[in-house]
Formats: structure tokens, sequence, C-alpha cells
């Protein structure tokens, strides 16, 4: 066995050099009888092509022609990346096996012998149920980073609550119980599943997130219930912790433009991105909040003219550009509610004609405001309750259980 470059020689992953035993059974990689072939341990350098990958490990040009049909029906064999790892099978005359991996778990394999085939081989993924508990005493990622939990959580939190509590605003003494599933390949850590419930302590007040699905209703049930009807993170009354954004912020008569990263602007006329929605609408048309939040801005700016933004939450943030003027009283840090007049259709900035340029970003990333997602409000159904305050039960009675604390 060889190795490309300055990397050591290996045939696998230590998983699969562990069941690499010498003087037992033959070796099997990824089904391959190994002791049959050299393996080149390689890594993917700047520039490198797949052609030219497998032309230095002794593929001929005639069977690279012959494996085009095999590529185009198997496109991830050469979406190679810097970095990434693959293995050459080779006999004494010629390339027999290409793999490479595509992520820890998965690896693609591609037979280049007289019968051209590809495969795919994943690694076992095993779920632990875990529960964690730890305070806040800067933020929530440092809370996590100490205590050596997966950073995800942070991120997961983030989405739960997002509706609930502002992360920019936590305090110290916060606290935080989380029941999880943690994934692991062999012996390490690769990520985590899902949260099933998190005691959010902030405000001087324990704020609880229950996930319910049909498949954790089950079993306080008597007859199943379609996969669809509930699947939502709820409070400890069944109300959704998630609320709903309008359609559109204005009565407006049609798309002028649409969300995209080369527009040709009507004023400067040159292309640039244009990360909004722009709703031709009469001067004067009342422009309300997409949803609750607070006023974070509210000036004049530039080409977008007479602007607000509103801070929803941690997550989203909206803008609304080109506005004649502002509801009267409209001021930074004051809060609105959902359909709130905030202000009026107008031409201010570089417009050329009146119209609202509605713009939308999640976790400080621009989308699609027509594609955008809302969130269900709806609470846990009616004949679910019961279940639900069960589920709910089960829950909290897991996480206030000191004995399974991690």
């Amino acid at each position: 066995m060889v190795s490309c470059g300055r990397r050591s020689a290996s045939c696998e992953d230590e998983a699969e050099e562990q069941a690499a035993v010498e003087n037992v059974e033959p070796r099997y990689v990824y089904g391959i009888a190994a002791d049959d072939y050299t393996i080149d341990t390689c890594r993917v350098h700047a520039g490198e092509t797949l052609s030219g990958i497998l032309g230095r490990h002794g593929l001929s040009s005639k069977q690279w022609c012959a494996m085009q049909p095999l590529l185009k029906q198997h496109p991830e064999l050469s979406a190679i990346r810097e970095g990434g790892r693959y293995y050459a099978f080779r006999n004494d005359t010629a390339l027999c096996y290409y793999a490479y991996k595509i992520s820890r778990r998965e690896t693609v394999i591609a037979s280049l012998q007289d019968s051209l085939y590809v495969w795919r081989d994943t690694l076992p993924m095993r779920i632990d149920s875990k529960k964690a508990e730890f305070t806040i005493t800067s933020s929530l990622w440092q809370a996590i980073s100490s205590q050596d939990l997966p950073v995800e959580l942070a991120l997961e939190l983030s989405e739960i609550y997002a509706w609930t509590i502002n992360f920019f605003a936590l305090q110290q003494g916060d606290s935080v119980r989380v029941l999880y599933d943690e994934q692991y390949i062999d012996t390490t850590r690769v990520g985590i599943g899902r949260i099933y419930a998190a005691h959010f302590y902030h405000g001087k007040r324990w704020l609880p997130a229950y996930y319910a699905d049909s498949a954790k209703l089950s079993p306080y049930l008597a007859e199943p219930i379609p996969a669809t009807k509930i699947n939502n993170y709820y409070d400890e009354q069944g109300n959704s912790l998630r609320k709903t954004f309008l359609k559109a912020p204005l009565n407006y008569k049609r798309i002028s433009s649409h969300f995209s990263y080369a527009r040709k602007h009507p004023v400067y006329h040159v292309v640039r991105p244009h990360t909004g929605v722009d709703y031709a609408a009469p001067a004067g048309t009342p422009v309300v909040a997409l949803g609750d939040g607070v006023v974070a801005f509210r000036a004049y700016k530039g080409g977008g003219g007479n602007t607000i933004k509103i801070r929803h939450n941690s997550t989203y943030e909206t803008a609304y550009l080109h506005l004649s003027k502002y509801a009267k009283g409209l001021k930074v840090g004051q809060y609105v509610k959902q359909g709130d007049v905030i202000g009026y259709v107008g031409s201010t900035g570089a417009s050329t004609g009146p119209h609202l340029d509605f713009r939308v970003w999640k976790n400080g990333t621009p989308v699609n405001p027509l594609t955008l997602e809302s969130p269900s409000a709806e609470p846990v159904p009616a004949e679910l309750k019961q279940a639900y305050d069960s589920l709910a039960r089960e829950y909290s009675r897991i996480l206030l259980d000191d004995q399974t604390a991690r």
C-alpha cells in the first residue's frame, strides 16, 4: 500500500483500519478483496481534475472514454473538492477501482474493469439520546462550547426560540436544560439530530419547548394520526413557539422586479444584485409590518430613500424601501405588531416610480420574500391536546430528573 503526497498510508478510516487485521480472514474494503490490490490513499490537490487523478493512477484514455456514460449517470464521482480523500485500487497492470469519500459516512465507488458500474458504501450511524444542563455566563455559544457540547445545539436552540427569546439580550445566569439526539460514527461525534425538549430560563421565568409529531404522540392515542397533522415545537399549553408572516406587506397591483443577483438597475443602468421584491402600487398605499418586531432603523438611506427596518427576532429582519413617508409617531426602538401600518408607498431615493422594495434577511443572509416559508402558528389541535399534555409531562420529567443529567 502506498500514499500520495505527504499523507500517511491508510486504506480506510479508523473503523475500517481496525477491521484490517493480518493473518485473519481476507480483508474486504467496500466489498473489494483488498489483498488483491495495491491501494493508494490520497487527497485531492488544488486544481486537480478527475481525469488527471485517474490518469496518474493508471487509467488509460480508452478507459476514460468508456467511463463517460457512467459519469453522466453519477456526477458525484467527479464532484471532487480540494482536500477530499480518495482511494485507487491497482493491480500490476491497471487501475481497477476508484473510491471517493463524499462525506464521513458515505463513499462512492466505481468499478473500472470490464464491467463498469458504481455503488455506494455508507457507514452505520449510532444515535444516542442525551440530556445537557448549562448556565450562561456570557453567551449561548460560550456556555455550550465550555462543556464540550455540540455547537449545533446553539444553532438549533436559537431557531426553536427565535420568536420567544432575544438572543442578543441574554443575561448572566440564564440557563438551559435540553434533551436531544447525538449522532456518532463509531466513537466520533458527527452532529446532533432532533432536539425533543428544552427548558430555557430567561427573563426570570422558565420557557418550555416540546417537539411533537405523529410518531411522538402515537403511544398516547388509541388510533394513528396523519403524519402531516402535527409537526412543530410548542409550549406547555400547546401553543406554537413560532409565529406567521403575512404573505406581503401591502396591497399591490403587480410585482415589477423579482429577487435577483444580476438585475440591471433601472436608474443606474448597471448589473447589480437586487435582493428584494418590488411591489408596484399607487403612491400613498399603506405598508404594514410583515410580523411582530422592533423598529431597528427609520431614516433616509441613499438609493433606498425613506427606509424602515424591523428586527422580528434573532433570526429574521425585514426592510421597506422608497417610502413616501413614515407612519405618524413611528420611531426606532418601537414595538410593532403584524399588520400595523408603518409607512406609505412612495418613490424616494433611486426610483423610477411609486413602488415598495421589500427585503428579508434570515440570519443576516438575504432570502427571496416570495419563497419565504412562514412557520405555522397553529396550536396543538384540540383532538390531540390530551395526548400532547401527556407527552409534555414526560419530557418535563426527563429534563428535571437529575439522575439522567449529563
